[in-house]
């Protein structure tokens, strides 16, 4: 984090650092709790990297950071199923919790490992970004490609972006719903995120790159460099189905070696005095692509964002990207501040899930204790203006009421029936149709396309209202529209 009590942290943070800030390793297995060994640093010209193990400042504060704020974060992790977290601040570790060392599943996040491997190998000129899926002799063994679908490039690939819409190994329901008509888009000019792309990539790195695959190719070229510790590629394997001849390759990475992931790309794909992925790279796989929301995109397989798109209820200054895993895994980079925070999910056990509104919140306590003070209001019910609502009252406030969404790219009118019915309205257009209903003091939603942890509590601050989950966290902000304001509100 960029700030200037830290009086410059790439010349602070060199040998004198162990003395000035006291850092230390954490002792194996115990996030919370510090060792008496001391780990020597690695100070390159970029800034200061991990050796065999990483370096732990001794106190949050020396590096600006809340110790009391920080703890807050922790304790509201622990309410939505948080498995671990580590943070990162100028390659020292601000603070992390949970088993740092265990292997869970990436899910998501592979794509992003592969958009890496990826860009050292089209460096080297293994692989061709602009080659087709026809010269490359890429389709399906029970779908064929068709000769408008074969035109699709390695970079349209990356994209997602392919035009190619058949049903692809370890794809979630959710992308099975979403999936266009076949043939209905040609590649290059529609974005779906498309588990086909995903793992045809990997067919074709392995076709071309001349490894023996992907996992021995990971270890080689980013794991052993940047000195993952828990990293096995025996481990490893590919998933076939008899639908797909494109596998879907999985990953397994431990909370510290995505920390040293995401440091590698925060560091523009350098580690010490090695470039390890082209600086070039780095910056066009993490760029804007596709818009898929309100200042939120899709770059090479990474998450863009800025404003408060990155993450719902949380503001960033400058462009961030982030790689995305099922129930809530994710590696955060924000380059302004020199940050990376990796979450993950015990996804080993199925009901663990932490939502993006989740995480979000969770971003919010985090950088709120790294002092960073343009990051939107709090989206916690405790910290709410105005006054909560009984159920009478938001009965008689929603009962014929119509509600305009904020901050959103396309306006966004929820209509209340006075009997219950609920009609959602996109760009003017009826979207989505359900109920609503009040139990005790909370707003029942029950809609397709609308889903919500349960009741929801409501909180009025002039014609502003907002909904929040039953966690306390932010659910969504509306204006009650036409509603005259009282002689006794200021405008």
């Amino acid at each position: 984090m960029k700030l200037v009590t830290k009086l410059g942290s790439l010349l602070v943070l060199g040998s004198a650092v162990l003395m000035m800030l006291g850092c230390v390793a954490p002792a194996a297995g115990d996030a919370g709790q510090t060792s008496s060994v001391v780990i020597a640093v690695s100070q390159a010209p970029g800034g200061v990297y991990p050796g065999e193990e990483w370096v732990w400042a001794d106190r949050p504060e020396s590096l600006g950071w809340s110790s009391e704020k920080l703890a807050e974060a922790q304790s509201y992790s622990e309410t939505i199923g948080t498995a671990a977290v580590m943070i990162v601040d100028d390659g020292v570790v601000v603070d992390a919790w949970g088993d740092l060392s265990l292997n869970y599943h990436c899910h998501s996040m592979r794509k992003s490992l592969m958009s890496a491997l990826y860009g050292i190998y089209v460096d080297e000129g293994a692989i061709d970004l602009t080659k087709t899926l026809a010269d490359l002799r890429i389709t399906e063994l029970n779908n064929p490609l068709t000769q408008t679908e074969s035109r699709a490039t390695v970079a349209d690939l990356l994209k997602a972006r392919s035009g190619v819409y058949i049903r692809a190994t370890g794809e979630s329901w959710e992308m099975a719903e979403l999936r266009p008509e076949r043939g209905s888009h040609p590649p290059g000019t529609f974005w779906y995120y498309n588990n086909w792309d995903f793992n045809a990539l990997g067919t074709i790195f392995d076709r071309v790159s001349g490894e023996k695959n992907i996992y021995v190719a990971f270890q080689e070229r980013i794991a052993g460099p940047v000195g993952m510790q828990d990293y096995h590629p025996d481990e490893h394997y590919y998933s076939y189905e008899p639908y797909s001849m494109h596998p879907y390759y999985g990953f397994n990475l431990s909370t510290r070696d995505l920390a040293r992931f995401g440091l590698l790309f925060l560091r523009e794909g350098r580690w010490l005095d090695r470039q390890i992925i082209p600086a070039e790279w780095v910056a066009e796989s993490t760029a804007t692509h596709s818009e898929t929301g309100p200042e939120s995109g899709y770059g090479y397989m990474w998450w863009t964002g800025s404003g408060g798109g990155l993450f719902p209820d949380v503001h960033v200054a400058e462009h961030c990207y982030y790689a995305s895993g099922y129930r809530g895994h994710r590696v955060v980079v924000l380059p302004y501040l020199d940050i990376v925070i990796v979450h993950r999910v015990n996804t080993f056990e199925y009901e663990d899930e932490v939502t993006s509104a989740e995480f979000g919140a969770l971003l919010w306590r985090i950088l709120d204790a790294a002092g960073e003070e343009a990051i939107g209001e709090p989206p916690f019910i405790e910290w709410a203006p105005g006054e909560r609502l009984t159920g009478g009252e938001l009965r008689s406030t929603l009962a014929d009421a119509e509600l305009r969404a904020t901050a959103q790219a396309m306006e966004t009118i929820a209509r209340f029936g006075v009997d219950g019915d609920l009609r959602i309205l996109i760009g003017g257009e009826i979207a989505i149709e359900g109920t609503w209903a009040i139990e005790g003091d909370r707003l029942v939603v029950d809609a397709p396309g609308i889903e919500t942890g349960g009741p929801l509590d409501a909180v009025r601050d002039g014609t502003q209202l907002r909904l929040y989950e039953p966690s306390g966290i932010l659910s969504n902000t509306f204006e009650i529209v036409g509603e005259e304001m009282s002689e006794d509100t200021e405008p």
